[in-house]
């Protein structure tokens, strides 16, 4: 566990705190940052989710029902609770409430999978299809349905207004609300979006990629973690940072209340022992940096969003010693 903290948690911190000090020094300003979540998630993330759920292959996803289902149904009802809780409780509005549900109901498998459940449990194909499936719910079902209730085309639309009216001094004019049509469509035109689902279509349809072509994705692909949390750095430098009662509920239902649900599921389910392990602690990971880059990128939930962040993967360290503990007594 020393290991995982050492090689994976320690430099999310040290590249973010240099993007903060960079921020907070004057090397890079609150657009750049947004420049930086742009390409992320129109270039960097797309092609690492493109990636990561095109090397499978149709036996796997359809290996295990019961890891796909448990999976599904903790992901999205915390997910739809996270959601439900920013709008209710916290007096959010729907857009806001859309990342707010990423923050609390989607771990960041895609980037810290392997490195922390590989030396716990080995390289096995089972390590590798827990990975997989929780991947394919995140990214293909959870952030698209994320991306429909932000309805991006409507928040360009408003800001765009905004900006008009404060250059001109003409009243400002309420943009009637996209139909649920659009906000659909809107979603779909992501790359974030359809590259996930056109890789679950490629894998259900038995199409091998091409090893020589995975190369010319990689590249790209791996620019996604190092520039996203630096960009997360440089964005929480120009925002104050918040450790309130909001912070504190995110980080809660992220680290202790999905891995919970995770544990008492899988078991009523009956899933194999190692395999519940596993699905455990993939639920205590951080939460998933496409929320962070989702909201930094349309100006969403960004300083409750990336404190949030902070704090989860900061206690990360502590909850998930505990939860291998739990996990291996209950399980």
């Amino acid at each position: 566990m020393w290991n995982i903290i050492l090689t994976d948690l320690i430099p999310i911190f040290v590249i973010m705190i240099l993007g903060y000090i960079s921020g907070k020094r004057g090397a890079f300003s609150e657009e750049n940052s947004r420049s930086f979540n742009k390409f992320v998630l129109n270039y960097a993330l797309p092609a690492a989710l493109f990636l990561s759920i095109v090397k499978g292959d149709r036996e796997m996803l359809f290996s295990d029902g019961k890891l796909f289902l448990v999976s599904l149904i903790v992901i999205m009802g915390c997910y739809f609770w996270s959601y439900f809780s920013c709008k209710k409780f916290f007096k959010h509005t729907k857009a806001e409430a859309a990342i707010s549900g990423l923050i609390g109901g989607a771990p960041t498998i895609g980037f810290l999978g392997f490195a922390v459940l590989e030396p716990i449990y080995g390289g096995s194909a089972t390590t590798g299809l827990v990975v997989a499936v929780v991947a394919i719910v995140v990214n293909a079902i959870a952030i698209p349905a994320a991306l429909y209730l932000l309805n991006p085309a409507s928040l360009q639309q408003n800001s765009a207004a905004t900006a008009a009216t404060a250059q001109n001094g003409a009243p400002a004019t309420a943009t009637p609300p996209k139909k649920s049509s659009n906000a659909l469509l809107n979603a779909l035109k992501e790359p974030v979006v359809w590259s996930p689902i056109i890789a679950v279509i490629l894998v259900l349809c038995g199409v091998h990629f091409p090893e020589k072509a995975e190369p010319s994705f990689d590249l790209i692909s791996k620019a996604n973690a190092g520039v996203a949390v630096f960009a997360a750095g440089l964005t929480l430098s120009a925002h104050k940072f918040e450790f309130d009662k909001e912070v504190i509920y995110n980080t809660f239902v992220k680290l202790i209340l999905m891995p919970a649900l995770f544990l008492i599921i899988g078991k009523l389910f009956g899933m194999e022992v190692e395999k519940l392990q596993m699905l455990v602690l993939a639920g205590a990971l951080p939460p998933v940096f496409s929320g962070i880059i989702i909201g930094s990128r349309y100006q969403t939930y960004v300083r409750t969003g990336t404190s949030s962040l902070a704090v989860s993967t900061l206690l990360f360290m502590v909850t998930a010693p505990l939860w291998i503990w739990i996990a291996q007594l209950v399980a």
